[in-house]
């Protein structure tokens, strides 16, 4: 039996166009507080199976209080086992010299091999906080250096990295048969993708890959059977940016989307976001042709089951998964006409990354006409109200908030006291960390509490 420690090995928009606040508009949908969610109980450690290697059978727990943590996944042998109220689980049968994966939102992520059949796994909590490098942003050594160095100075920990940007290109060289098909492979910008998250890595930055999914202009002009259609041309339907779109409801897209983040994971990868895993919002929707009807139970059926195989098919690999959702999804009881309710995806998902940008409210919320005016309080009830809406499932919910001037309302410059208030307003509602947008890349250092304790290095040329 493992003692108090066990071994282990810590896993540990495109730049060119300004889209401030992916989108700039939104469903026309009015907010409205949705009603309670009964508490959902994390599935039951699986059978022991008859013959094998030894099934490992243990506890998880938090490494400070010892308190269990339910819902934590353990992947051991070809199986998954789901820690109980208790924090038990069981799973294997383990051969001999195996490993067992453990994975829980909000902490670290283990592997480790146990020398017998009962294991207790201490995990360790983790709070991210995060800023983005945009598409380019990553392979400019200026912009890549200067961010680099604002998290080495601060109490920024982790870095979202575009590898399938708002222009659907991939910044190092893929070996996804349809993404070269297509020509999603980009101009090469990073030479060395390995090389550069080891190198975050040594630095102990937790690394989020962005991937944009249904918005893909690349594979939708390469493929018309895969796109939306727009029925005024019969060509492929564009938003408002001119970019055009891959249908939801089609399962090959699916699995493109799911082989980019294989790869992405296969380069060391802690985490997969997905951005634009929903329907359009801008543009002539009218005119937008879909394999299926376009009605709020087949929107949600569609996006629910591809987070659902991202989930299956991810977990094993090690990565923790994400979606970016929409500030209003917190706030409606519908699907935001866009396929994404709370408690859909929710059940698929390690961190539910709400876009809780002040400026992307552009309706308000109840009590906020104007929300630009008040940033902590918009970001506190979206990040409170995914919460409830999410009780009893081990998700967690990581917000993203506002680093860019106001295009929604009066223009106004976001800076320090709005920064900060939004950053208080994450921590003080129970949001597990926090994430930095800014199209450009420039963020404002002066809003972050310094961290003493690091030492900056210079960037590895990659």
């Amino acid at each position: 039996m493992l003692g108090t420690v066990v071994s282990l090995v810590v896993l540990s928009g495109a730049w060119l166009a300004w889209s401030p606040a992916r989108p700039r508009t939104l469903p026309a949908s009015t907010p409205a507080l949705a009603p309670p969610v009964a508490v959902l109980t994390p599935p039951a450690p699986e059978a022991a199976p008859a013959k094998g290697f030894p099934r490992i059978v243990g506890r998880v727990v938090d490494a400070v209080t010892g308190a269990p943590l339910a819902g934590a996944s353990v992947w051991g042998g070809a199986g998954e086992g789901i820690a109980d109220a208790e924090g038990r689980f069981g799973v294997g049968p383990v051969p001999p010299g195996g490993s067992l994966l453990v994975r829980m939102p909000g902490y670290q992520k283990l592997r480790l091999y146990p020398d017998g059949p009962d294991a207790t796994i201490r995990l360790r909590a983790q709070t991210i906080k995060a800023a983005y490098l945009t598409y380019f942003g990553i392979g400019d050594r200026e912009i890549r250096n200067r961010t680099l160095d604002l998290i080495e100075a601060t109490e920024l920990n982790a870095v979202v990295i575009d590898v399938k940007g708002d222009r659907a290109l991939i910044p190092y060289r893929t070996t996804v048969p349809l993404a070269l098909e297509a020509g999603a492979q980009g101009p090469v910008i990073i030479r060395d993708m390995y090389g550069l998250v080891a190198d975050l890595k040594a630095r102990h930055i937790y690394t989020i890959a962005r991937i944009v999914a249904f918005k893909d202009t690349v594979l939708a002009h390469h493929r018309k059977d895969l796109a939306i259609i727009d029925t005024r041309t019969g060509q492929p339907w564009t938003d408002r940016e001119q970019l055009a779109w891959v249908d939801p409801f089609r399962e090959e897209v699916w699995d493109y989307l799911i082989a980019v983040a294989k790869e992405a994971a296969s380069k060391g990868f802690d985490e997969i976001q997905f951005d634009y895993v929903r329907f359009p919002t801008d543009g002539r929707l009218s005119a937008a042709r879909y394999s299926r009807p376009n009605t709020q139970e087949n929107r949600l059926v569609a996006i629910t089951a591809f987070l659902a195989r991202v989930r299956k098919e991810l977990h094993p690999l090690g990565v923790f998964v994400a979606a970016d959702l929409f500030g209003y999804t917190a706030f409606n009881t519908n699907d935001t006409d866009i396929g994404q309710r709370i408690e859909e995806v929710a059940p698929h998902l390690d961190y539910i990354s709400i876009m809780a940008y002040p400026s992307g409210y552009h309706l308000g919320i109840p009590g906020h006409r104007i929300p630009v005016q008040h940033p902590y309080e918009i970001v506190y009830d979206s990040v409170k109200h995914v919460r409830e809406r999410t009780t009893g499932l081990p998700v967690r919910v990581r917000p993203w908030i506002q680093d860019f001037r106001d295009y929604a309302f009066d223009r106004r410059v976001f800076g320090v006291k709005e920064v900060q208030a939004q950053i208080h307003a994450a921590e003080e509602s129970g949001a597990t960390g926090w994430m930095l947008w800014n199209p450009g890349n420039h963020y404002t250092g002066d809003a972050l509490r310094p961290d003493p304790d690091r030492v900056i290095r210079p960037a590895k040329d990659l």
